[in-house]
Order: structure tokens, then sequence, then C-alpha cells
């Protein structure tokens, strides 16, 4: 996988911290267990400041915007933000099915079930709440905003799948990958050639994030598409529309 150039990532910075686009396939973290070769946004940061800190995490293929702060002070302002539920997120994901969502509230609480994964669990679970909105509507797909109230690992994605409505790509949680021959009529495949998705993964990116820099001073920081991203978009408005 090519790394881009870290500085071209950024899509907001001030004194204090900077927003980046996260491109998918790039751990927020470096990931325990793994060999240290393992790229991390968190090792490109440093790279950029050497008192990086990340101040929130995207799974590994999500892409979107992401916060780090340059100094303790901007990464305690941050992280209290997100604590205290004063951030505002908003996501983007291409869900299976045509649904309309209505300002849909969907509020299960989710147990972390440790190795990665997430169940809904009314019992044992901890508070977790989305609001979903529909953004377009295709033959077999729909483009939704996401807006997490909560920070719940999965949380957006597992509660999309309560909805019977699983994010195109993302099998973890029964949703399947999209190829072009599903929407293509008389797609052809040469021959001995395999098929591969449209999106190598789910298609998930977290759009837009509203906080404070300092006590006056809103921002919001808009994180466009990434490429595999888009191409999915344009495909499904092609062909699927």
């Amino acid at each position: 996988m090519k790394i881009p150039k870290f500085a071209d990532l950024i899509i907001y910075e001030d004194d204090n911290l900077f927003v980046v686009n996260k491109p998918p396939f790039i751990s927020s973290l470096d990931e325990r267990g793994e060999g240290s070769s393992e790229i991390s946004m968190l090792r490109l940061a440093k790279s950029y400041w050497e008192d990086a800190q990340i101040c929130h995490r995207l799974d590994k293929e999500t892409s979107g915007a992401l916060i780090i702060a340059k100094n303790p002070e901007a990464y305690r302002l941050v992280s209290m933000q997100f604590e205290r539920r004063q951030v505002k997120k908003v996501y983007h994901a291409v869900i299976e099915g045509t649904h309309v969502f209505d300002n849909l509230l969907v509020d299960l609480p989710i147990l972390n079930t440790g190795k990665g994964t997430v169940s809904i669990s009314r019992q044992d679970g901890k508070r977790a709440e989305t609001w979903f909105q529909s953004l377009q509507y295709f033959k077999h797909y729909t483009l939704v905003e996401c807006r997490p109230v909560t920070g719940r690992m999965h949380q957006i994605r597992i509660h999309l799948a309560t909805q019977r409505a699983s994010i195109a790509g993302d099998e973890m949680y029964k949703g399947k990958p999209v190829f072009l021959s599903q929407l293509k009529r008389k797609y052809h495949l040469g021959k001995d050639q395999e098929e591969l998705p449209i999106m190598k993964r789910f298609a998930l990116h977290a759009h837009e994030l509203t906080f404070k820099v300092d006590a006056e001073k809103q921002v919001v920081v808009n994180a466009p598409y990434p490429k595999d991203f888009e191409t999915l978009l344009k495909l499904l408005n092609k062909f699927d529309s």
C-alpha cells in the first residue's frame, strides 16, 4: 500500500491541533501484537509533529476526519469534549437495500465482547445512540448520514445491522461486497479473470466533525470522500439509480 504524504492529509490546522482525512487501511494507533513495522496514523503524525497525540479513534477500514493534538492541553480539551458528547460527528455510509430513515434513532446498548467484536445486549451492554438520515436512494443501496451520540466500538456498523441495513462490504455484520457485475448488465469478465469488489472495505466515512478549539471558537471540518468511496457512489449513480 502506498503511504500518502502526511502533510497532504491535513484538512485543518492551528497552533494546538490538526485534523487529517485518514485514509482507509491504516490503524489510528499502533496495533498490539503486530510487528512494529505496521504503520499507524499516530506514527505518521509523530513524524510531522513530535508531540502529536490522537484524540479519538477510527476503525482501520474507516476513512475520514481524525483530530490530532499538538500538545497535552489540546489533547485534554478535545478528549473531554468526546467524553461529554459535545463533539458533533457525522458519518456517511452506503448500506444494503433501500431504507427510508427520517431521523431514525437507534438506541440499543452495545457490549464489547473482546477480540474486536461487539454485540447488542440490553442486559450487559453500555448505552449507545445513533441517529440515521437517508440522503440518496439507489435501486439496491442507500447513502445514509449517521450521527452517533455515544462513541462505542463498531457502533454505527452494528446499529445499522439491527435495521437489516448492513454497510456494504461489512462482512463482520452481514454486509456483502459490491461487484460491478451485480450492477451493470452485460458485464463480461475476461477469461481467467477474477472480479474484485468495487470497494475492498466496508463503505463508511467520517465526513464531518464539529468541536471547540478553545473556550470561544468552534470549528466545523469536512473530510472529502476518498477515491474508493467516490467511485462506488459514481457507479451506483450510473448503474443502480
